[in-house]
């Protein structure tokens, strides 16, 4: 193990938005071993407090499911992967083909853009520095990372299973949260697993020697592709399958203890 590579949300982060104080210690136990510690997320770069207020993170994040590398640190996009505005567009016709009540928003380098019907009134965390106009009419020269689809009428997964295959040559669609119809696209061919291949071929370190920990279908490619891939036991049915290992139930410190499990094979191993 030289690499470890976590999600937040429904993994190391809940609802609250706080980070068990046993999971702040195993991921700092980590970095003492000498093991290297990036977080792949499906939240944007404006959005990663926990880390930097709890775990006092200051290094890479790997952003919006791929579409972006971040410097915590410096507060700097390192790379990102860009959706094309006619893409966007032609997948939002599709999709009100199917949903017609579907609300749409952008994530942006720099912002987020949304349209009347995405977010409820207290949603603050949503809209918060948020500009609320037609897509069409708001992108403009902004370059967009993640677009996302909402229905309220739908089940999470049955929104995704029907819209994933029709906007397929468009945009990579995929989704995390697990009570709510909210769909998150990226450019074709991004996803959390490309991006953390590269970075960890970056640092020198190969694909057998990443632990990676997930829990919603944004996960499955990560967690296929680590030479040890854990699904919380309290996660998707997708990303169970999709793993090869099964971690203890988030509400368990389930990240903590598989590492306070390896980190003591990897000393005993000295």
């Amino acid at each position: 193990m030289r690499l470890v590579a976590s999600d937040m949300d429904g993994t190391i982060v809940g609802h609250d938005g706080k980070i068990s104080p046993r999971t702040v210690e195993a991921f700092q136990r980590c970095l003492d071993a000498g093991v290297e510690v990036v977080f792949v997320t499906g939240r944007p770069p404006r959005w990663l407090d926990p880390l930097r207020e709890q775990l006092g993170h200051r290094g890479t994040v790997i952003c919006s499911n791929g579409a972006v590398t971040y410097n915590l640190n410096d507060e700097q996009v390192l790379s990102a992967h860009l959706l094309e505005h006619s893409n966007i567009l032609a997948a939002r016709e599709i999709i009100l083909d199917l949903y017609p009540a579907a609300a749409f928003a952008a994530e942006t380098v720099t912002g987020f853009h949304i349209e009347h019907g995405f977010a409820e009134e207290g949603a603050v965390e949503l809209l918060a520095g948020a500009v609320a106009m037609p897509l069409a009419d708001s992108l403009g020269g902004h370059d967009v990372i993640k677009f996302l689809a909402r229905e309220r009428e739908v089940q999470p997964d049955n929104f995704l299973n029907r819209v994933r295959p029709a906007v397929a040559h468009l945009v990579t669609a995929t989704h995390s949260a697990p009570s709510v119809a909210l769909l998150e696209m990226s450019m074709p061919g991004i996803n959390k697993s490309v991006t953390l291949a590269k970075f960890a071929a970056s640092r020198g370190i190969s694909q057998a020697d990443v632990v990676a920990f997930g829990d919603m279908p944004n996960d499955v490619q990560m967690l296929n592709w680590a030479g040890t891939g854990y699904a919380m036991a309290s996660g998707h049915p997708e990303a169970i399958a999709a793993a090869d290992q099964q971690a203890p139930a988030f509400e368990d410190d389930g990240v903590a203890q598989i590492l306070e499990k390896r980190l003591a094979a990897l000393r005993a191993s000295l």
